[in-house]
């Protein structure tokens, strides 16, 4: 399979930890160029610099995004319009109006899209999943604590400050319980996103889940974690192994193909609206 061309929006921390080096790693993919709002930046990730986004667009069959919300709902938005397969982080945007004109934006297009939940790749989430599916669930828990809202930290950066875990560390959680335990059709929020945030999530079929999300903990918290609960036994989560290098195979197969990924704009809509469902009763007083 011939390499995919991928563009990279973005030359923040994870850009430069992460999407750069693993669109550029191959065989899968290769990374054909950056923009960002600061070319400095950029031209630390080994790749050409574009001064406009719209030449980067020429540069490249695929674009990945690596920038806050707000800001990656609007240029995916101008990156599928032009044709453009999207690798997108989560959350799909800032808000559940955003979201779901990304979300149109891609429908629209008929372009692919696919969502960078990191944990949803490793392996060991994967058997994980598996072993969900094998024991008839009925519960689980999960819980998402760091520091990265402290001091320092590289990804406090200003829009996890204003929001806080529940937007940035929430999806992955929220995904992963929608995963192993059915669809959620409910939640029911308590806490301060900014310190502690807890959910309490109904899913179809019955199943409830608990998920707990902070980013406010000092010194060194443990990974994230999840355990599930059935009528046939128990699953505990131990991702295991490194999830960028599927991400991209995944990426680039989805492109060639041309047809949908399970973790697609449309299921990033689908879990905007859960976390914007609990932002709203953190809200209110």
């Amino acid at each position: 399979m011939e390499p995919v061309a991928v563009g990279l929006v973005g030359a923040g921390p994870w850009a430069e930890m992460a999407h750069a080096p693993m669109l550029a790693a191959g065989p899968h993919t290769r990374l054909a160029g950056v923009w960002a709002r600061r070319p400095e930046a950029a031209a630390r990730l080994g790749a050409p610099v574009y001064e406009r986004l719209e030449e980067l667009f020429d540069a490249c069959e695929a674009v990945a995004f690596c920038v806050p919300p707000a800001v990656q709902a609007e240029l995916a938005v101008r990156a599928a319009r032009a044709g453009k397969a999207l690798l997108l982080e989560k959350p799909l945007g800032d808000s559940l109006d955003s979201a779901r004109r990304l979300a149109d934006a891609v429908a629209d297009s008929g372009v692919p899209s696919q969502l960078v939940l990191t944990l949803r790749y490793a392996p060991g989430t994967r058997a994980f999943l598996e072993r969900c599916r094998e024991i008839e669930p009925f519960g689980g828990h999960a819980a998402n604590i760091s520091g990265a809202l402290l001091g320092d930290h590289p990804f406090a950066t200003p829009w996890r400050l204003e929001r806080g875990a529940l937007l940035d560390a929430g999806p992955h959680m929220v995904d992963l319980m929608d995963a192993a335990l059915g669809r959620i059709t409910g939640v029911r929020a308590h806490g301060d996103p900014l310190r502690w945030a807890g959910l309490l999530l109904e899913h179809e079929g019955g199943a409830v889940s608990e998920v707990s999300l902070s980013q406010a903990a000092a010194g060194d918290p443990p990974p994230a974690s999840a355990a599930v609960y059935g009528r046939k036994g128990s699953a505990v989560l131990d991702p295991g192994g490194d999830a960028l290098p599927r991400v991209a195979e995944e990426f680039a197969r989805t492109v060639r193909r041309g047809g949908g990924h399970p973790l697609d704009a449309a299921h990033g809509l689908r879990l905007q609206r859960v976390i914007e469902e609990a932002e709203s009763q953190l809200r209110t007083p």
